[in-house]
């Protein structure tokens, strides 16, 4: 089995963006990412300030507004005034959110045109009717990775753990924009690993520490790792057991160093296609 590089794509993304910032700026734009962050979470804290070194890196400006336990009306009111911001051209909210507030009910305070997370319903119904529209960065990452990586696609059987409007579903839509065959699963789907056998394209997107297993990969198949999960010892692991899968699958992202880089500079690429 073969490391999918992430870093090395990332990198690439990189580039581009940076190239494509400093021609913004020679125009007189400054492309700006507004990070909305309503809580005090330590994880939400270091992931803000690896986007933040990362636009620093690349050209973007990135203001992040720090809010202390905002209310709903404040939250979507904050999201509301960046969004009329001709100064800003991305924006997006970190979770966790305050209590009973979704991330419905602040996607829709988020103007389509700057949505470069996805956050939206109305992008996501966008990306639905194929129409140009941002979409949620990790699952278009997902996209990404298998592009660069050159797996082909049209025709063939793509199965995604898990239905979240942040990473299933947005990126089975992008997949089927390729012209593959999807198959959506999630914790009340049956016979759960022999679905999963199946695919030659698995996307593991579940949010459960190794839960994905020898059993649950086709020999030869491409396995994209979604998962974050923290450990005891204050690492990371993914949704896929990676020593259970080595001796099966074709090919596997790594956690960290696979889907996680190449999520950060999309991001920012969405955010300078906004400003252009």
């Amino acid at each position: 089995m073969r490391d999918i590089d992430g870093r090395a794509m990332a990198k690439a993304i990189g580039a581009e963006v940076a190239a494509t910032a400093e021609r913004l700026r020679a125009d007189g734009v400054v492309p700006t990412l507004a990070v909305v962050v309503p809580t005090d979470d330590e994880s939400t804290a270091w992931y803000v300030r690896s986007i933040e070194r990362a636009a620093q890196n690349r050209g973007v400006e990135c203001r992040v507004l720090q809010l202390e336990d905002p209310s709903a009306e404040r939250l979507k009111s904050e999201l509301d005034t960046l969004s009329a911001d001709d100064s800003v051209h991305g924006i997006i909210c970190q979770t966790p959110l305050p209590e009973g507030v979704t991330l419905a009910d602040v996607g829709e305070h988020i103007a389509v045109a700057k949505d470069v997370d996805g956050a939206n319903p109305a992008s996501l119904g966008r990306l639905a009717a194929g129409l140009d529209t941002f979409a949620p960065a990790t699952a278009a990452a997902v996209a990404e990775i298998l592009r660069q990586d050159e797996v082909a696609l049209k025709g063939k059987n793509v199965t995604i753990i898990g239905r979240s409007t942040v990473v299933g579903k947005p990126a089975a839509l992008l997949l089927l924009a390729e012209h593959a065959t999807v198959t959506i699963c999630h914790s009340r789907t049956e016979n759960l690993p022999e679905v999963c056998a199946r695919a030659d394209v698995l996307v593991a997107a579940v949010g459960r520490p190794e839960m994905v297993t020898a059993e649950y990969v086709k020999p030869g198949a491409i396995v994209i790792d979604v998962g974050t999960n923290p450990t005891a010892e204050g690492g990371l692991v993914g949704d896929v057991n990676a020593e259970s899968v080595a001796s099966v699958a074709g090919a596997l992202t790594p956690v960290p160093g696979g889907v996680g880089p190449v999520t950060t500079q999309l991001l920012l690429r969405h955010t300078v296609q906004a400003a252009a």
